[in-house]
């Protein structure tokens, strides 16, 4: 998401960092840039407009031209006015994900178009709510259009481990809601999820129904399921559903397959609601917080390090890296670590997602794409080991060529393949010896050279 736009302006910052003191008119000139760059990421016009304008009220003068740095000051003038409009910034009350400080059953009600993912949402959510929050959650489908839309929502919640509400053909949308809620109250549920039925297209009879039920069950949220895919159209079904029905907070999902992110920079400023949850992916846990300020960050290339560390915390076993930390000391690296490895690394989801988040890869972002950079390597990776028997992944010496033919037409890969993996494990289990044998203290003291072979001592040139 935001790929071209965080490329495009990146450029423009370059530019500027390149002319040390700045003028009024270079400042006007990356600005004309900016403008330019935000329309053709599919930005509302209105939207455009007001930022930029912020953003020159505040760069031209002389806080600008006399900074010790222009060029960095200018990008974090951009930087503020980004995160205002998304929704952060002065008022925002730092409040993120789902709001559920209400008496128990809190009803969340899921609104959208026909296919934006409002069903999977409901799943995703569901899932969030008991493993993070411990909550007691019922779903209960009141799609009665869409065929097997129930029983859809049915087979999410067993995936997620909550309970569904039993299927009573016949019923109506309306009288799916009232059995959702008195079953959930008699069966103290902390959280109902209502699924709606969407249409293809916004129409009288979609609203009323939507407007019934809200009037009904009184939700505590109304998350409205936007596709960022469909770029302004996104935006147009926002504002229709903010008008007619009313919406407390907006899902944006298939943000992964989103380069431009123009929808979500225009929905704060045009809907008023604020985006609450970004999904990417159908997995069921892929869903996380939006934060205005992340966001804006790897727009602008500085990257997301604390989204990074709580994916992390979040999808690595602390058990298992410690037993791994103590093995390495031990100098008993195998591959069966190796895998562990990878299967961690995994769960964080893909390589261009963790490397989004990092400082400054979005300039090396065409380099890497350039070298062909191949992201399911980890996955051939641990195919390969898992192929081989116990004995050969605690004593790799004894692979030899029979061995690893066997071990290549079992994880279908080739023989290449299988003596790549080999090599990086052995150049990556020398690297752990050589940082085991000098200790910390000789890292701080010759720093990465000291992991080189050779120990550092050889000049690099």
């Amino acid at each position: 998401m935001f790929e071209a736009l965080s490329g495009k302006l990146n450029g423009v910052f370059d530019r500027l960092r390149r002319r040390g003191a700045l003028s009024e008119a270079d400042v006007t000139e990356a600005l004309r840039e900016v403008r330019v760059a935000l329309l053709e990421a599919d930005v509302a016009l209105p939207v455009v407009r007001d930022l930029v304008n912020k953003v020159r009220e505040r760069a031209v003068g002389q806080e600008v031209i006399r900074s010790v740095s222009p060029a960095q000051q200018v990008i974090k003038i951009v930087n503020d006015a980004l995160v205002e409009a998304l929704g952060g910034g002065e008022g925002d009350d730092g409040k993120r994900g789902i709001d559920l400080n209400a008496p128990s059953p809190v009803p969340i009600l899921m609104v959208g178009l026909q296919g934006s993912g409002k069903t999977t949402t409901s799943g995703k959510i569901a899932l969030r709510l008991r493993t993070r929050d411990r909550k007691k959650v019922l779903l209960a489908s009141l799609d009665v259009h869409r065929p097997a839309a129930q029983l859809q929502l049915q087979t999410l919640a067993q995936q997620a481990e909550v309970t569904s509400l039993p299927i009573i053909a016949g019923q109506s949308p309306m009288q799916i809601a009232m059995r959702a809620m008195d079953v959930a109250r008699r069966e103290l549920y902390d959280v109902v999820v209502l699924d709606t039925a969407g249409r293809l297209a916004i129409d009288e009879a979609l609203m009323e129904e939507v407007a019934q039920v809200k009037l009904a069950t009184n939700p505590h949220e109304t998350l409205l399921v936007v596709d960022a895919m469909t770029g302004q159209d996104a935006v147009n079904t926002a504002r229709a559903f903010q008008d007619k029905v009313g919406v407390t907070g907006i899902v944006m999902t298939r943000i992964d397959g989103d380069a431009r992110g123009g929808a979500a920079l225009s929905m704060r400023a045009v809907t008023g609601a604020p985006i609450k949850l970004l999904g990417a992916g159908e997995k069921l846990d892929a869903l996380e917080d939006f934060h205005p300020d992340r966001i804006a960050g790897r727009i602008l290339g500085m990257g997301d390090i604390v989204s990074l560390v709580e994916k992390a915390a979040a999808n690595i076993d602390q058990a298992e890296a410690e037993k791994l930390a103590a093995r390495i000391q031990k100098g008993q690296f195998t591959l069966e670590d190796y895998a562990q490895q990878l299967k961690q690394i995994g769960k964080m989801g893909s390589l261009q997602g963790i490397l989004g988040m990092l400082p400054g890869v979005g300039k090396i972002k065409q380099q890497l794409n350039d070298a062909n950079l191949d992201t399911s390597i980890l996955g051939r990776q641990a195919a390969i080991i898992s192929s081989m028997t116990p004995r050969e992944r605690r004593s790799p010496e004894i692979l030899k060529a029979s061995r690893k033919k066997r071990i290549a037409a079992g994880s279908g890969t080739s023989v290449q393949e299988v003596n790549k993996l080999l090599k990086q494990f052995d150049d990556m289990s020398a690297m752990m010896k050589r940082m085991n044998k000098i200790g910390q203290k000789g890292l701080m003291r010759g720093g990465l050279a000291a992991l080189l072979p050779g120990g550092g001592n050889k000049r690099p040139f």
